[in-house]
């Protein structure tokens, strides 16, 4: 992404009512693009999955789409046994590469997963034949040379989604994350104590690979957040937890990957601590870059951007609520302190992306460049080649304790300031509102840049003028352009450099 770049709204779905008049059911849970960038899916707190098609009529120069089907993935359940509702909410989608013309992903809600196969058929009618609308032959001595094929004509075209599987009864808790494997044969799905192995032909089986559930659940002192599959090693995963750390495991260790292979955490000075740093720490998203090389993780105050060869400390953070530090116990009082932000990489794996209050996004471009990082050279990345003898093996206690002691004094000598990383970082803010449609009719971009001094989006004495209700919590990066897909609220705004 270059400075010369303009990121411009391109178009809006969805009701532009006042956010009072919003139906609940309308409310935009999660968006996902599809690996070609193609195709566009969003999913609702109705439990309806809503698809949009790349426009091709339009010159390729545009990013536009446009309505391609509608269906209602889940509905309000009621469990008998437990006493409870579950919501229709769709959690998460997730695209399957598919090796037809047909489209496959994966939906959630709090308890069930389901395989969806999304199809278009082509409705044919016989237009023309021997009778030619007559009820009985013509008198006329008729030869073989009269006789014509019936021919068919288009009438109609029919996008129809059927459930291919459904795979359910196996979280005791919410469902956050599910993430498909890169042999596409696989897939994960995360609750708050546990994660499952799936195999995506298999509806009524799967494979427990974490489980951080206590004996008894008084000690339970975390869970876990979100969860992903590497992009390029199958065999490798990682998880978030409320603690702030990144767990990431190898399959082929063992059958239950409870001992991580490594773990990203930061040195927190424990005198820094407060009431609110629990929660502020907790990390709401994590992703990996398409290339497998960096991790970028979001909690309430930051994003972060870690190398998966350094665990120590990460290699960026950026001061994302800064402006907010001074105010948390309004955001308690008001629980925006809980929202759970998402994070994306670009498609080029240099830049991220993430959300706000008052319908603003910010991008950051090059957040990963040859600064950052003393392993990354101008160079072609080559794919770290992972192998398990490399990571952490099992040691005594006193081992452990004396190398955490040591790793403890190394992140308090190498830790650095995260207001000293972001002094040369750029920040790009945009609105997903009304005003983007000004903005289009005038022709002036509302795009805001700035370099960061570690100050938020906002000053502190700008709080009054924050709206909660307008937060930024889901958004998804095209693949291969620079294209985002921003949920606000009820309506899916499309911004564009295109």
């Amino acid at each position: 992404m270059t400075i010369e770049e303009s990121w411009k709204f391109s178009q809006c779905f969805g009701d532009k009512g006042d956010i009072e008049n919003i139906t609940e059911a309308d409310i935009i849970s999660t968006v996902e693009f599809d690996h070609t960038g193609d195709f566009l899916a969003t999913g609702d707190k109705g439990g309806r999955v809503v698809l949009f098609e790349r426009n091709q009529s339009k010159k390729k120069s545009n990013c536009e789409y446009k309505f391609f089907t509608e269906f209602q993935s889940h509905d309000a359940e009621f469990d008998y046994l437990k006493s409870l509702e579950i919501e229709e909410k769709i959690n998460k989608i997730k695209w399957l590469r598919s090796s037809n013309n047909s489209l496959y992903l994966l939906s959630t809600n709090d308890k069930t997963i389901k395989l969806w196969k999304v199809m278009e058929r082509q409705i044919k009618l016989v237009n023309e034949n021997n009778l030619n609308g007559l009820n009985h032959l013509p008198s006329k001595n008729i030869t073989i040379n009269n006789l014509k094929l019936p021919q068919l004509q288009l009438h109609d075209k029919l996008i129809s989604a059927q459930p291919k599987k459904i795979y359910s009864n196996a979280h005791a808790y919410h469902i956050n994350s599910i993430s498909v494997n890169s042999d596409q044969e696989t897939y994960l799905s995360s609750d708050d104590l546990r994660i499952n192995l799936w195999n995506l032909n298999i509806a009524d089986q799967s494979f427990n690979i974490v489980d951080i559930k206590p004996t008894n659940m008084e000690e339970l002192t975390e869970v876990i957040t979100s969860a992903e599959f590497h992009p390029n090693h199958c065999n490798l995963f990682m998880y978030s937890s409320s603690k702030g750390t990144i767990k990431l495991s190898d399959m082929r260790s063992n059958s239950l990957c409870d001992t991580h292979a490594k773990i990203f955490e930061e040195y927190l000075d424990p005198s820094s601590h407060n009431f609110f740093t629990e929660i502020t720490s907790s990390i709401s998203d994590v992703k990996f870059s398409h290339d497998g090389r960096y991790i970028v993780s979001r909690d309430y105050m930051t994003v972060k951007i870690w190398d998966l060869a350094m665990e120590n400390k990460p290699i960026k953070t950026i001061n994302v609520h800064e402006h907010l530090r001074e105010r948390l116990c309004d955001t308690y009082e008001n629980d925006a302190i809980f929202d759970k932000f998402e994070v994306q990489f670009s498609g080029d794996n240099k830049s991220v992306m993430t959300g706000s209050y008052n319908n603003n996004f910010m991008i950051y471009p090059n957040a990963i460049n040859a600064n950052n990082s003393p392993q990354q050279t101008a160079a072609p990345v080559k794919m770290p080649s992972f192998n398990t003898n490399s990571f952490k093996k099992k040691k005594n206690r006193h081992d452990e304790e004396d190398e955490e002691d040591e790793e403890a004094d190394e992140a308090k000598e190498t830790h650095t300031s995260p207001l000293e990383d972001d002094d040369d970082q750029e920040e790009i803010i945009l609105q997903a509102d009304k005003s983007a449609f000004k903005s289009k009719k005038s022709g002036h971009s509302t795009m805001r840049r700035r370099l960061m001094s570690g100050v938020g989006t906002n000053n502190a004495s700008d709080f009054d003028d924050i709206d909660f209700k307008k937060s930024i919590l889901h958004l998804s990066w095209h693949p291969r352009e620079n294209s985002v897909a921003i949920a606000a609220t009820n309506n899916l705004y499309i911004f564009s450099t295109l």
